[in-house]
């Protein structure tokens, strides 16, 4: 009698064997090719191999470590899938994982996500990532006793960082070079790159979340009390969003980008800031550190740890609110009344809105803030889409895109040069236009003889679009391209906000005409509201040489 065939079990495979060392080679290879690209690119091939294999022994004493049953396999998938989406935005954006960049990640909102997605994405993944996530889970995995295993993972992480010791101290001198001077690089090494930046990120926020916030302008009061038939102050603050200050009008871009506040300059005493540098390259950090006390050498672009101008605004008696349009205030706004824009059909297209949607019903939320607050003077903060990417054409409605053709793709390396910059022109064009109505509102309010009205727009940060096969925002500081540092500000001042603060337009030109940074916001509005203070600087009080 025969007896039916049995299929010979699986034999399985120890964890340094099946996924460890696999999925640490794939990783060091495949996983950084952007990496291996740049290089090869910048003329540095010799530089690959004194650097990759560094990267495999260090890559398979972190999985080593991780080597437990039900931590393994999830975790390496993990690495390997995060890699791919690293491997992808590197390509598409010319991107780095930093601190920062991980902080963008996880304040990231769906509108933001959704105008990343490219059909590149999942082919990407599905090539990067699909072949050792098959491999990871294709076979069952052999586990020892907690004591052998402990010792087994141990050896393992021993073996990996010995691999990266020896090939890394006879190359030193090579890595040393390269680090100082091709900086970027650093952050360019998958996934050592996203566990850095994850662990610093940890480290950086946790502290925040558990200490209460250091309290800023205890002694706030007003210099100026409003008296009595006289108009009070309101000043509208304007966070501008990725606006860089190459392409601005204003300051001498080719085209006129800012019509509008042109004509406002020429007539009305608009005020324009042409040197101006932003606090960080991202929003994350750009906001906070834009209504910071601290300047940035001070500490003003980390998590903050103090109170904010808002804050000081708010305790000296002024009536504060925040009207957001973008994906948050990232913390600036927690104390104060905050709010999104009126929906409108012929502005908003689901929750997303253009920016002129801020301004609807701007009167009815003026009248709705504390009267007695009100009295003494307000504070509007307008927080705008601006020139967000890479989706630029959605920043601005048909009927007000100037310059064509405009590139309609968020995969932007593909967009023809000329046309990527007519769809970031129109979102400036765009704000201007914004900007000019704000203004009209603010004039009226002025000519009601009710406010002595302001404004001032600075944008958090600047763009890349290609320079050197870069895009978008998000360098890190130190080594940032100057199109995503230098930034755009203006200011203007009604006739009765002139007369009570003593800050004249001439005398504000003069002024702007020297380098200005975003330390000075903080001390510069606080003076223009006449806010007295212990934590105001009058060195960074920008109307301080007229009067204010």
């Amino acid at each position: 009698m025969r007896l039916p065939s049995r299929t010979p079990p699986v034999r399985s495979l120890s964890p340094a064997a099946l996924v460890v060392w696999p999925v640490a080679l794939w990783l060091a290879t495949v996983g950084n090719l952007p990496l291996w690209q740049r290089l090869s690119g910048m003329d540095l091939t010799a530089a690959i191999p004194v650097l990759l294999f560094p990267v495999l022994g260090a890559v398979a004493a972190l999985l080593s470590l991780l080597a437990w049953p039900r931590l393994l396999r999830p975790l390496a998938s993990l690495l390997v899938v995060v890699s791919a989406f690293n491997s992808h935005f590197m390509w598409q954006y010319g991107a780095v994982i930093d601190p920062t960049m991980m902080a963008n990640v996880v304040h990231t909102d769906l509108h933001e996500v959704r105008d990343l997605l490219s059909w590149s994405l999942p082919l990407t993944l599905l090539l990067l990532a699909g072949p050792p996530l098959w491999w990871i889970w294709r076979r069952p995995v052999g586990w020892r006793g907690p004591v052998s295993q402990t010792a087994r993972n141990l050896a393992g992480a021993g073996i990996g960082l010995a691999l990266a010791v020896a090939v890394a101290l006879p190359g030193y001198s090579h890595l040393a070079s390269l680090a100082r001077n091709h900086k970027p690089v650093r952050y360019m090494i998958n996934p050592l790159n996203t566990v850095y930046a994850s662990a610093r990120l940890v480290a950086d926020q946790v502290p925040q979340q558990v200490e209460p916030l250091i309290p800023v302008g205890e002694d706030a009061v007003l210099l100026r009390p409003v008296a009595t038939g006289t108009p009070a102050p309101l000043l509208v603050l304007v966070v501008g969003e990725t606006a860089r200050a190459a392409d601005w009008g204003l300051n001498g871009h080719a085209r006129q980008t800012t019509p509008e506040l042109a004509e406002w300059q020429t007539r009305q005493g608009l005020v324009n800031f042409p040197d101006v540098a932003s606090c960080g390259t991202n929003t994350q950090v750009s906001v906070p550190c834009m209504f910071s006390p601290l300047t940035r050498e001070q500490g003003g672009d980390r998590p903050a740890r103090h109170e904010n101008l808002l804050d000081v605004l708010q305790r000296a008696g002024l009536a504060v609110m925040w009207i957001d349009n973008q994906s948050g205030c990232k913390g600036v706004c927690a104390r104060v009344p905050s709010a999104r824009p009126v929906p409108d059909p012929a502005l908003c297209e689901g929750d997303e809105c253009l920016d002129e949607a801020l301004l609807r019903g701007l009167d009815q939320r003026l009248a709705e803030l504390d009267p007695a607050r009100r009295a003494r003077g307000t504070v509007l903060v307008l927080h705008t889409m601006g020139s967000h990417g890479p989706a630029y054409f959605k920043r601005s409605p048909a009927d007000r895109k100037p310059f064509q053709p405009e590139c309609t793709s968020i995969t932007l390396a593909d967009c023809p040069a000329d046309a990527l910059r007519n769809a970031y022109d129109n979102s400036i064009a765009y704000t201007d236009h914004v900007l000019g109505s704000t203004l009209h509102w603010l004039e009226a309010q002025a000519r009601s003889g009710q406010f002595a009205t302001g404004l001032v727009y600075a944008s958090d940060h600047g763009e890349s679009l290609g320079e050197g096969q870069v895009y978008l925002h998000g360098l890190p500081y130190a080594f940032a391209p100057i199109e995503q540092k230098r930034v755009p500000m203006v200011a203007w001042l009604s006739a009765p906000l002139q007369r009570a603060s003593g800050v004249g337009p001439e005398c504000l030109r003069n002024r702007a005409a020297q380098p200005v940074s975003h330390d000075h916001l903080f001390h510069s509005v606080l003076g223009l509201m006449a806010v007295k203070t212990r934590a105001r600087d009058e060195s960074l009080n920008l109307f301080r040489p007229c009067g204010a």
